[in-house]
C-alpha cells in the first residue's frame, strides 16, 4: 500500500443534517494524494442523526478525524469559526457537507501556499455535478493564478467556500451570526487587512447542491441580496470605503439582484 505524505492542512467541515451526503465529502478528503493532518467535522445542533453519523467517522478514523458537537446552531460560519479555533496545523481549507473534492485539491493547493508565503487565501475553480457517483478524475496538471485586487473582489464574490484554504493564524474570522455571505464579507476582510489572495485555475471542487424551486429561489435570493448590502455597510462602518464608494456598491449590488430575478423566473417559467 502507498502511504501518502502528510500535509500541514486542518480541514473543517460544518454539518447540519448532512448524514446523507457527509461520508461522500470525508471519503473525497481519504482519497486525497496528500493526506492533511486533521478532519474537523461540526455538528451544528442538527437533532437527527447526523452526530451518530459523524461519531462513527471519528471511530473508523480516530488518528484523523475529530467531531465537535455544539449545543445551539449557529450556521455555517459560526461551525466554521469553531472548527478553526481548534485546528492545529498551519493551514485551514474548508468543505461544505455535500460537496467533495478532487483528488489532488490538496497537494496543488498546499504546494502553491507553501511555495507562496506571502499568499494569505487561495481560492479555485468547481465544477457543479448531478451524479454523485461520478468519478472527480479531471486533469488538474494545468494552474496559472490571479491575484485578486479589491475592486475585484468587491464586485463579485470569486470563491465557492469548499475552494478555499488559507493561513490558520490570520486575525479575522467568519462574522458571528451571519448566515449569507458570511464568506465573501471574510474574503474581503482579509483582503482590506493587507493580506494577498490569489484565485488558482484549476477545478479542484465538485458542487452537487441542489437548484431551488421558484418561491425557494427567489426568498434565497433576497436573503443573499441583504447579506450583501451589509456587507458594503460593514466595509463602510470598518472605513474600508468612503460614503461615495458605498452609495455606488449598494446601487450596484440592487441592480445585480434585480438582474438576477429577472433571469432566474424567466429561465424557470421557460423550464415549466
Amino acid at each position: 500500500m502507498t502511504i501518502k505524505p502528510i500535509v500541514p492542512v486542518s480541514v473543517i467541515i460544518p454539518c447540519y443534517r448532512c448524514s446523507s451526503t457527509i461520508h461522500r465529502a470525508v471519503q473525497s478528503i481519504i482519497e486525497q494524494s496528500q493526506q492533511p493532518a486533521e478532519i474537523i467535522l461540526v455538528d451544528d445542533a442538527s437533532g437527527d442523526n447526523t452526530l451518530h453519523i459523524l461519531a462513527e467517522i471519528e471511530t473508523q478514523y480516530p488518528d484523523l478525524v475529530k467531531v465537535i458537537a455544539l449545543s445551539k446552531n449557529v450556521g455555517a460560519g459560526g461551525a466554521r469559526n469553531v472548527g478553526w479555533s481548534m485546528a492545529s496545523q498551519s493551514f485551514v481549507a474548508f468543505l461544505d457537507s455535500d460537496d467533495a473534492w478532487h483528488p489532488k485539491k490538496i497537494e496543488v493547493q498546499y504546494n502553491f501556499m507553501r511555495t507562496n508565503p506571502e499568499v494569505i487565501l487561495t481560492g479555485h475553480g468547481f465544477r457543479q455535478l448531478t451524479d454523485g457517483n461520478q468519478c472527480l478524475d479531471w486533469d488538474v496538471s494545468r494552474v496559472s493564478e490571479q491575484i485578486i485586487t479589491k475592486y475585484k473582489l468587491m464586485v463579485s464574490n470569486k470563491f465557492v467556500t469548499p475552494s478555499v484554504m488559507l493561513q490558520r493564524e490570520i486575525s479575522v474570522r467568519f462574522n458571528e451570526g451571519q448566515r449569507h455571505m458570511e464568506d465573501h464579507m471574510l474574503w474581503m476582510s482579509i483582503l482590506f487587512e493587507g493580506g494577498c489572495i490569489v484565485k488558482l485555475s484549476s477545478e479542484l471542487v465538485a458542487i452537487y447542491k441542489q437548484s431551488y424551486g421558484v418561491s425557494g429561489l427567489s426568498s434565497q435570493l433576497w436573503l443573499m441580496e441583504v447579506g450583501d448590502l451589509g456587507n458594503y455597510l460593514r466595509l463602510y462602518k470598518y472605513k474600508y470605503i468612503n460614503v461615495l464608494q458605498l452609495s455606488g456598491f449598494l446601487l450596484f449590488s440592487i441592480l445585480k439582484y434585480i438582474r438576477r430575478l429577472v433571469i432566474y423566473w424567466c429561465f424557470l417559467r421557460w423550464q415549466r
